[in-house]
């Protein structure tokens, strides 16, 4: 009898994906607490290896917090830089040289794969904090696909969230048209035949109506509402109402401002996000002594005579990585409590890279795939990662009375 496998859910990029190992710009093992799954913990101590024993005695430490699980059993101490004691001098883990890959924890053996489940099914795809997951699935020109493969049932996953939308419980919650929402929202990122600032507008429109529908109890009208924008959207029916939102570029440096004055005190200390970040200050000359007024025109600026003229052939990079974050988050029912939040959520993610490539790209007089590809991928690992962060941005916006479709379409629009 061959080995039991079962179905998994993938994005095409993710079955191309190999770790380049010591190759890596910014590996993973550097930076971040490593995490020790309890069996991996016990399969440790039993090593015998004197130098591996030294240095599990030396680094590896129970986690004695109260809510600990067996998926942070135990932790690694970091050294210097935030460097894992296991990496050698080329980058590599000493415990898979010696004992092979069967000996790396769950987090080890999975990362950059994130896993959902759901419906029973397995669904896998990567995380952009890895460079080279970055760059095989955001470079790629086509639209991102998805394939339905196999894997051996032994093979290890650590599951973020599990669904199942046929349960009692989501009878009359929007749940039930997760299927029918994400792959609506996905068909309208992919659709080329707007612009992507339009196509996050259309789908802005759309959560907020579907959030009106919800506060009026009106879940099984989603599919009508759903079809309702697919008929507009093939009949091109938004452009009247697209080209009337105004590009306000001092709200947006008004957001800056305030990003830029919480990004110490929440834990942003990421040197390669860092230095995108001093990149975007310098390049749109940002001056804390000037107007809002004075600051957008520069960043006006370098978005028209920089950014513009390398994205406007370069949309698919954005559009994969906002393809990708709703696929991995199970958009928009993950971790919001209502839908428009999930919107707005990754609006901020959208605008905040968007920002800083405008001023990456007055930096540099320009852009190239490579700077493209740094920032997402710092911004996704000192970022995407930092929940905190992210709520404190979120709470910004609320306290401003930003969380309104009118205002994100102010920080989508240039």
């Amino acid at each position: 009898m061959g080995e039991r496998r079962r179905a998994i859910l993938v994005p095409q990029y993710l079955k191309e994906f190999r770790c380049i190992g010591s190759a890596c710009e910014d590996s993973c093992c550097v930076g971040w607490r490593v995490d020790i799954d309890n069996e991996t913990f016990r399969k440790y101590q039993k090593v015998k290896d004197e130098e591996l024993t030294d240095l599990f005695s030396k680094y590896m430490h129970r986690n004695r917090a109260t809510n600990h699980t067996d998926a942070n059993y135990a932790k690694i101490k970091l050294m210097d830089e935030s460097r894992c004691p296991f990496l050698n001098e080329s980058s590599l883990c000493k415990i898979q040289i010696k004992r092979g890959p069967e000996y790396l924890s769950d987090v080890c053996t999975t990362y950059p794969r994130i896993t959902n489940i759901v419906n029973d099914i397995l669904e896998k795809c990567a995380t952009m904090s890895c460079p080279e997951a970055a760059r095989i699935a955001l470079l790629n020109p086509k639209e991102m696909e998805f394939d339905e493969c196999d894997e051996p049932v032994t093979a290890r996953n650590i599951v973020r969230t599990q669904i199942n939308t046929n349960e009692l419980k989501f009878n009359n919650r929007p749940h039930k048209y997760l299927w029918e929402i994400r792959i609506f929202t996905i068909t309208v990122l992919q659709d080329r035949k707007y612009r992507l600032s339009d196509r996050l507008i259309i789908l802005g429109l759309f959560y907020q109506k579907l959030q009106e529908y919800l506060e009026e109890k009106r879940v099984d009208d989603i599919p009508i509402l759903i079809g309702t924008y697919v008929d507009n959207l093939e009949k091109e029916a938004f452009g009247e109402s697209l080209s009337g939102i105004p590009a306000k570029y001092h709200i947006q440096m008004e957001l800056l401002k305030e990003i830029a004055d919480k990004r110490h005190e929440m834990g942003i200390n990421s040197a390669r996000y860092m230095e995108c970040f001093a990149e975007f200050m310098n390049g749109i000359q940002y001056n804390s002594e000037a107007t809002m007024d004075e600051n957008g025109a520069r960043y006006r600026e370098a978005w028209e005579n920089f950014y513009e003229p390398y994205m406007k052939d370069h949309e698919y990079i954005l559009e994969n990585y906002l393809v990708n974050y709703v696929f991995k988050s199970l958009f928009p029912f993950d971790e919001e409590a209502e839908v428009f939040d999930a919107y707005m959520m990754m609006v901020i993610h959208y605008a905040l890279i968007k920002m800083n490539l405008i001023g990456i790209a007055g930096y540099h007089k320009g852009l190239t795939d490579q700077q493209v590809i740094r920032l997402i991928q710092s911004f996704a690992k000192a970022i995407e990662h930092n929940v905190t962060y992210l709520n404190a941005i979120k709470n910004i916006l609320k306290e401003n009375d930003y969380n309104k479709m009118t205002y994100m379409a102010i920080l989508i629009k240039n």
